[in-house]
């Protein structure tokens, strides 16, 4: 008979065989499950910058992993290859231990769920991670964060970090781009920035014409400001049109700029263009001393001592060792 599948606010109702509005969840003895228990799409060594993480071990390496499916679908998807391609489609399998090994033999101190929408195979990923915890290292997601609280629950339970891909802010936008709610992506920011010791940062991808008007990025810079907190990073991101968006055109850097000096007179002190040439170093909010320079995804700690400013000793927020 089939099964309702409850990972995530879609809440399929997935027949024998079949499979839900990820491609990957399907209905196996009258329960819903990942088709295919620990398939992975893609293994690599990134900068934890790439996430990505300004304030979460600067210059630390992250064993990256990805899968298959999502359970969004968003217009532009820049990884539609793997997100939108069912379990069926090859890949590799690698146990949670293999994984660690790799991690401590190519010295990674964290794991990164990432590519695909780790939510819909979380499973494998709470495995992984709570033995990846056991073994001393940290554990990240980068997300949509499109999941039920419930999920949410025990799915964080040993994830240190997260990178949560805020798409807009308006349930029109997120209906009409993604075929998805906006409501439950804030519920899941909230529980997150409520977790003791968790790490949270933002991206949002500035799309021209579509979530880029001025009263949008203020509604969602206020709602930031007032949920999580002014010193919450935050990463603005330039769009390049690609699968069923090519008719999109890349964001100027003059929306960038504009949208980083709107955050900035909100009060959000961590501002971060991403896919642009403009600087992307960390700065004191009190004294505008640079803490941290980055070019690319090469960073340098110059401002910095321990988690204070070296200039005027503000505490500067984030995991720094």
């Amino acid at each position: 008979m089939s099964a309702r599948c409850t990972i995530c606010p879609r809440n399929c109702l997935i027949e024998p065989g079949k499979f839900g509005a990820c491609g990957v969840r399907t209905c196996l003895n009258d329960s819903v499950t990942h088709a295919d228990y620990g398939l992975l799409s893609a293994i690599h060594i990134d900068p934890i910058e790439k996430k990505p993480l300004n304030h979460y071990l600067p210059g630390a390496s992250a064993l990256s992993l990805g899968s298959f499916g999502c359970n969004l679908m968003c217009r532009g998807c820049q990884n539609y290859e793997i997100s939108r391609a069912s379990c069926q489609c090859g890949g590799f399998k690698l146990s949670p231990e293999k994984i660690i090994h790799t991690a401590k033999t190519h010295q990674c101190p964290i794991i990164a769920y990432t590519y695909n929408e780790p939510i819909i195979w979380a499973e494998f990923v709470c495995e992984t991670a709570h033995e990846a915890k056991l073994a001393g290292l940290k554990n990240i997601m980068v997300t949509a964060g499109y999941a039920t609280l419930d999920t949410a629950k025990w799915l964080f339970s040993d994830i240190d970090g997260a990178n949560v891909d805020l798409k807009g802010f308006s349930e029109d936008f997120y209906k009409s781009w993604a075929n998805g709610k906006l409501q439950p992506v804030l519920e899941i920011l909230e529980y997150l920035h409520s977790i003791p010791d968790f790490w949270l940062e933002i991206t949002t991808l500035l799309i021209p014409g579509i979530n880029d008007d001025t009263q949008m990025l203020k509604q969602e810079f206020e709602w930031l400001a007032a949920h999580l907190g002014t010193e919450i990073p935050v990463h603005l991101s330039a769009f390049h049109p690609d699968y069923k968006a090519l008719d999109i055109p890349c964001t100027p850097v003059q929306t960038i700029q504009k949208a980083r000096q709107l955050a900035q007179d909100i009060g959000l002190k961590f501002i971060y263009p991403g896919n642009v040439r403009l600087s992307a170093d960390t700065c004191c909010p009190n004294c505008a001393n640079t803490l941290i320079r980055r070019q690319g995804f090469h960073i340098e700690i110059t401002g910095m001592n321990h988690q204070r400013c070296a200039s005027c000793g503000q505490i500067i927020p984030g995991v720094f060792a």
